[in-house]
Parts: structure tokens; sequence; C-alpha cells
């Protein structure tokens, strides 16, 4: 999807002033924005800005301190608490580790959710965890355990895991956090493809250079000093156009001009 289609398509996820704290201590205030259904939608900014802070707060782990999450029109934390977790379902996420259950082999670990929450067979679970890992490039690696596998491979498969109840929308914490720059390449490319095979909405955190102008329609910058959002668009606009000079410095680190 282009910029200028998902700029153009219909709001999933609205932020609306929402403030996060933890105790007294004010992490971001005042964040408005809204991600656009469809689109690959990048959280950036410098270590400790509260990128993934945001990102518990989006998928219903954290409670906002003020303003309000709305997805898919619904006010999230408004909600009764079945429907939230109801919500809850329709949300992908992949953890910076992969996430997986080190005891279980891969396609346990994408059965889980599949058993707690369908009514599909075990034949059908089977089914549908062999295709998962098949979107993901690991056709034929179910009964592997995580501790058998490589790292990009574990991240891949806890991909297959968060997609395993078909969410409208995927978050990925640092997902190229721990790879070479070969694997964190063609995670970039899966986020793609399944992003044009699913239909997904996908929410990446990450302050990786290469990922962020290869992947994002979309962007917000999180400033950890003045601890608010102080840019916001695709980021191969803001880095030829944003005229701060801490997003400019970011987007241009260690003469990455180039891509």
């Amino acid at each position: 999807m282009s910029n200028s289609a998902a700029i153009h398509a219909e709001t999933l996820l609205e932020v609306r002033h929402l403030t996060m704290k933890y105790g007294r201590r004010v992490i971001q205030q005042n964040l408005d924005f809204r991600i656009a259904r469809g689109c690959i939608f990048v959280i950036m900014g410098g270590s400790g800005s509260g990128k993934s802070t945001l990102l518990r707060h989006l998928i219903g782990l954290q409670t906002p301190a003020a303003g309000e999450i709305w997805l898919e029109g619904e006010n999230f934390w408004q909600l009764s608490p079945s429907r939230r977790d109801e919500r809850m379902r329709g949300i992908g996420v992949l953890y910076q580790r992969g996430g997986l259950w080190s005891s279980m082999t891969l396609a346990e670990n994408i059965a889980l959710p599949l058993r707690e929450y369908t009514s599909y067979s075990s034949s059908e679970i089977r089914e549908l965890c062999e295709w998962k890992l098949s979107l993901v490039g690991l056709a034929g690696f179910g009964d592997y355990y995580p501790a058998e596998i490589s790292g990009g491979m574990q991240k891949r498969a806890g991909l297959a895991r968060a997609i395993a109840l078909d969410p409208k929308i995927v978050f990925f914490d640092e997902p190229s956090a721990g790879l070479d720059p070969v694997n964190a390449s063609r995670l970039d490319d899966l986020i793609l493809e399944l992003r044009e095979s699913l239909g997904a909405t996908v929410v990446v955190v990450t302050h990786e250079l290469a990922s962020i102008f290869a992947i994002a329609d979309d962007a917000v910058f999180l400033d950890g000093s003045s601890k608010t959002i102080i840019a916001q668009g695709n980021p191969h606009a803001l880095r030829e156009n944003s005229d701060n000079p801490i997003v400019r410095e970011f987007l241009t680190r260690g003469g990455k001009e180039g891509f």
C-alpha cells in the first residue's frame, strides 16, 4: 500500500490525547495519531523514549494514565472485561524474543490459542498449524522445539503463532533485535508478504533504519525529552522534509541517506 493510500484508508486504531506514566513519572503525554486499516505503521524514536510502553498500551496490557484508545470505533478501555478480551483475540503480537514456550514444539505453540479460543477439531488445528508455518517459511518444522532452530527461525515461528487466530492487527516489538542483517531483511520481507496475503494492519516498534525505510507506510516519532510526538508521516518524507533536527539526525544517522 502506498502512503497516500494509507492516509485515505479507513482508520482501524486511533489514539486520542494519550498520557502514559509509571507511578508519577510521565513517559509520554498528549499523543494523538491514527493507524489506517491495512497499512504498516512504525513507532520510532530513541532508546528510552517509550516505544515499547506505547505498544503495551495499544495491545491492552497497560492502562492509560489519561486519554483514549479506539479500536474499530470502540473505546477500548471503556469496554466490559469480556468484550475487551474478545477484542484482544483479534490482536497478534510478536515479542522481541519470539515468546515461544520452550517445552512445546512449534506446532504445539501455534495450536495453543487455537485450542483455547476456537472449536476446531484436532485435525483442523493440525492443518492450520501447518498452514501458518508455511506462511512464514517453516513448512515441515512443526515437530521441532524452539531450541532446535535458529534465532531467525524462532522469530518466524513466533510470528506464525501471532497470526494463529487471523488477527486484524499484528504488533511487532523490535522484530530485528538479535538478528543479523540478512535475517533482519528477510523478516522485513516477510512482514510485507503477510500484510499482502492476510490483509492485516501491522504496527512495528523499531529503531532500525533499514527496517523503517523498507516497510513503513506511516510513522510517529516519540521524543524522550519533550515526552510527546514530534513528527508524523512517511519516514522517507520525514527524512527529506522534516525541519526538526532530532528527527533528521535519527533518520540520517550513520550515513544511511541511501535507504
